[in-house]
């Protein structure tokens, strides 16, 4: 056996949503939630949380923009996706390698939002009449094959 360990000789993988990520194994630097880069690679290539972010009202004001509503749209999705059941987590996560990335934007070299900034991104924004309209009416604006 050439490789027991899993590496291989070749180059590492990278995903395309963001092409700064190498997918290696180093013992060191662990996630548990690597598995989720393959949903955000699809999600990015179907535009998804992207055609989201577009009709979602973003009601903050000043500097309380840190994150786009689409990273705030992405942790909370993802974390949901990877068996956190609230925002509870969300400053462990944060901190997580592979949900940094997801996130995107300035989470890739600061973090993600915080529990408190995704409890009021939850409480106070995602959940206006309009922006659950927006999202109920989401899957009518998907483009679809041949329409």
């Amino acid at each position: 056996m050439r490789n027991p360990e899993g590496e291989s000789d070749s180059h590492p993988l990278r995903p395309c949503f963001d092409r700064r990520l190498k997918l290696e194994f180093h013992g060191s630097r662990v996630t548990s939630d690597a598995g989720l880069l393959a949903y955000r690679e699809i999600d990015d290539a179907l535009g998804l949380t992207a055609l989201a972010g577009e009709f979602l009202a973003d009601s903050r004001t000043g500097r309380n923009g840190w994150h786009g509503i689409v990273g705030l749209l992405r942790q909370s999705i993802y974390g949901r996706l990877a068996g956190y059941e609230d925002v509870n987590d969300a400053d462990r996560l944060g901190r997580d390698p592979a949900m940094r990335w997801i996130v995107g934007g300035k989470a890739v070299e600061r973090g993600g939002a915080s529990t408190s900034q995704m409890g009021r991104f939850e409480t106070e924004l995602l959940a206006t009449n309009d922006n659950l309209a927006a999202l109920v009416d989401l899957s009518g604006k998907l483009d679809r094959p041949g329409s």
